[in-house]
């Protein structure tokens, strides 16, 4: 790794782990958690959990997965551009994921429905979860033990009273403090792949046209000067030109306007970053309010095309009746999850197990949701 900035997290003076462990030879601390992150079964779903289309809808489209993979580049590319620490960026983009539920964010809404009479579900809050908690694949300790570094990183937002509940990483929502600057930096290489992703997505679906786009500005712009500068360029090569520079010109914004913040502020050091009122990895004022252009046309015209919209009322139907149906008979779940039903019903009565139930639906790739609804609600069977 090449040498990083005072104000980056060096992993030498890491806040440390939930359980004591030796130090790792031959690596990092920080490399330690993205390589057990990249080994933990959360990880490998991740393939088969939706980011707009459903799997099944085609091999091409983005998944959770490829997602992470993306956000990932992005974020360590600037890292190294800016001198913060890559092996601590990658852990986040990796990782920030894991917790969401099957059919993207259209599962996460209803299984926080589901949730609202016990404490809600939140997937930045069930990404932390899982890394603490829900993995088992050590014999010393549950989860997968990761660094505070790690573990603020994946918690992007947080309630006040959920963070009044997690120790350490939740201080800085009570304390008004910031994160590190890779944790910042993770949370925009994330709006950086989604928006140019989805975009791609969107037009090999057919959902949106290159027509509408030309009301996008930072869409528009790059499209004329690919354009001019390949007079014949169609199809896919083209959308690629267009996306390839779109997120050039968002990640130079991105970094020159950091690196004015960072001097700006005159700080040298992670503790002085943390201090700051406001986050220091930012774009500047233009392209913060092209991005919100293009975040504005994709919900109005990909997220809520009545498509789209269809798919996502079916998927919200299936975790609903899934969770009332868990919740009926705690027998129809797996027996890990039975057993966790019946210890955090001793431990918090009903909401106990919703929780156990909610832990268990997250964690669905979403062929496997769609085939334990068949196997609970199609009666064909029985004939």
């Amino acid at each position: 790794m090449n040498s990083i900035a005072s104000y980056a997290a060096d992993p030498a003076y890491t806040q440390g782990r939930c359980y004591s462990e030796p130090a790792p030879q031959y690596r990092s601390e920080f490399q330690r958690d993205r390589d057990r992150i990249i080994h933990a079964k959360a990880f490998r779903r991740l393939e088969y959990k939706t980011q707009v289309f459903v799997n099944h809808e085609g091999d091409l489209y983005r998944t959770r997965l490829t997602h992470s993979l993306e956000v990932a580049q992005i974020a360590r590319s600037v890292a190294r551009s800016m001198g913060l620490n890559e092996d601590l960026t990658e852990a986040i983009a990796l990782s920030h994921d894991l917790g969401h539920t099957p059919f993207g964010h259209a599962g996460q809404d209803e299984l926080n429905d589901c949730m609202k009479a016990y404490g809600g579900f939140e997937h930045n809050l069930q990404s932390l979860r899982v890394v603490d908690v829900l993995e088992d694949s050590y014999a010393d300790f549950p989860g997968i033990n990761l660094t505070f570094e790690t573990r603020e990183g994946i918690l992007k937002h947080c309630a006040v009273k959920h963070a009044q509940q997690l120790g350490d990483v939740g201080q800085r929502f009570l304390n008004k403090t910031q994160p590190s600057l890779e944790a910042q930096l993770t949370n925009l290489a994330d709006e950086i792949a989604y928006n140019n992703h989805d975009i791609e997505d969107g037009l090999r679906s057919g959902l949106i046209t290159l027509e509408q786009l030309q009301a996008v500005p930072v869409f528009a712009e790059e499209y004329q000067r690919v354009l001019q500068a390949y007079p014949g360029l169609q199809g896919r090569r083209l959308i690629r030109e267009v996306l390839r520079r779109m997120i050039g010109k968002m990640v130079i914004d991105l970094i020159e306007s950091s690196q004015a913040a960072l001097q700006a502020s005159g700080v040298q050091t992670l503790a002085e970053v943390r201090r700051q009122p406001a986050a220091l990895m930012r774009y500047g004022d233009d392209m913060r309010q092209q991005k919100n252009a293009l975040k504005k046309f994709l919900r109005n015209n990909l997220y809520f095309h009545p498509t789209v919209y269809r798919m996502t009322w079916r998927a919200r139907k299936v975790v609903r009746a899934l969770f009332d149906a868990y919740m009926q008979d705690t027998r129809l779940l797996t027996p890990k999850f039975q057993a966790f039903a019946r210890q955090y019903e001793a431990d918090d009565g009903e909401a106990g197990r919703a929780r156990a139930i909610a832990d268990f639906i997250a964690g669905m790739t979403d062929r496997y949701a769609m085939r334990e609804y068949g196997q609970l609600f199609d009666l064909s069977g029985l004939r």
